[in-house]
């Protein structure tokens, strides 16, 4: 009988369309947010951070943002460091990713293109900071990053 249902179960499966077979897996997984994060790091080895006004703690912080559906992570990254500094990337790579509870955090590096100003309202300030610069109350996972990321380039 556990066959005759499997067998079943299988076919009905498979004639459903592919949008339909993916909402159905989807809607019994837990949701997650996705955001892409940059470790941008300039010719004189500084990194960018930006003060942001919904940041705990200090406020700075790697820039990033949010992936919009459908979006890719890279292009994510790109238009949000374009949307907040007008700052370019080259060299994209992906770095490094983690879960926060219900959160998905992937890190890149990249190169600056340009020249980086506040084009948000969400960025108070931003600044480009040697290792020893960054803000002593900013999260230490970034510090870790940061500090992984500059001892390779040496």
């Amino acid at each position: 009988m556990l066959r005759k249902i499997q067998t079943l179960t299988r076919s009905f499966w498979q004639w459903l369309p592919p949008a339909a077979r993916a909402r159905a897996a989807r809607s019994t997984q837990q949701k997650f947010t996705v955001s892409a994060t940059a470790i941008i790091v300039d010719s004189e080895g500084k990194v960018l951070l930006l003060e942001h006004v919904l940041r705990p703690g200090s406020g700075w912080a790697l820039p990033g943002g949010f992936l919009n559906a459908g979006e890719q992570p890279a292009a994510a990254l790109i238009r949000e460091i374009r949307e907040e500094t007008g700052l370019g990337l080259e060299n994209v790579r992906p770095y490094f990713a983690r879960t926060d509870r219900r959160h998905i955090e992937i890190f890149f590096t990249a190169d600056p293109v340009g020249k980086a100003s506040v084009n948000s309202r969400e960025i108070i300030d931003l600044k480009w900071f040697t290792f020893e610069e960054l803000p002593v109350d900013m999260s230490e996972t970034q510090r870790r990053l940061i500090a992984d990321v500059l001892a390779t380039r040496v």
